[in-house]
C-alpha cells in the first residue's frame, strides 16, 4: 500500500457550531464548510488540509441518528506541544482526561473530551 492507512474521518456533533467553535480554537484552524445531499447530513465542517502532505483530514457532522461517543476510535490531532492544545481544551468548554505523556520514542500524546463528548488525542513529538 502506497497511502497512508486513514484517508478521512467524521467527528459527530450535537452542536455543531460549539463543536466547531472548540476545534477552532483548540487547534487555531479555521474550518470549511462542506455541502453534502440533506437527507443525509445537516452539516459538515472540514479540517485544513494539504493534499501534499501526509496524512489525512475530515470534518466535524451533525447526521441524523449518529451522536457523539467517548467510545470507540480515537482521532489523534498532530501538535508542535500537546500539551498547549490541551491547555486550550479546557479555556474552550472541554476537559483533559490525560495529561500530556511520554510515549517513548514516538514522542508524546495527550487526551482531551471535546464540547460534545467526543475523546480525541493530541500528538507531538516535543
Amino acid at each position: 500500500m502506497n497511502r497512508n492507512p486513514v484517508g478521512w474521518f467524521e467527528i459527530y456533533a450535537d452542536d455543531i457550531e460549539r463543536a466547531k467553535t472548540f476545534y477552532q480554537n483548540l487547534l487555531a484552524v479555521k474550518l470549511d464548510q462542506l455541502t453534502s445531499p440533506e437527507d443525509v447530513v445537516t452539516q459538515m465542517w472540514a479540517f485544513p488540509m494539504d493534499p501534499q502532505a501526509a496524512g489525512s483530514s475530515g470534518a466535524l457532522v451533525k447526521m441524523q441518528n449518529e451522536r457523539p461517543s467517548g467510545n470507540g476510535v480515537i482521532v489523534y490531532f498532530s501538535c508542535d506541544d500537546c500539551a498547549v492544545e490541551a491547555g486550550r481544551a479546557t479555556t474552550n468548554g472541554g476537559s483533559i482526561m490525560k495529561d500530556k505523556f511520554s510515549i517513548g520514542q514516538y514522542g508524546f500524546i495527550a487526551l482531551v473530551n471535546d464540547t460534545e463528548g467526543n475523546v480525541i488525542g493530541l500528538h507531538s513529538m516535543k
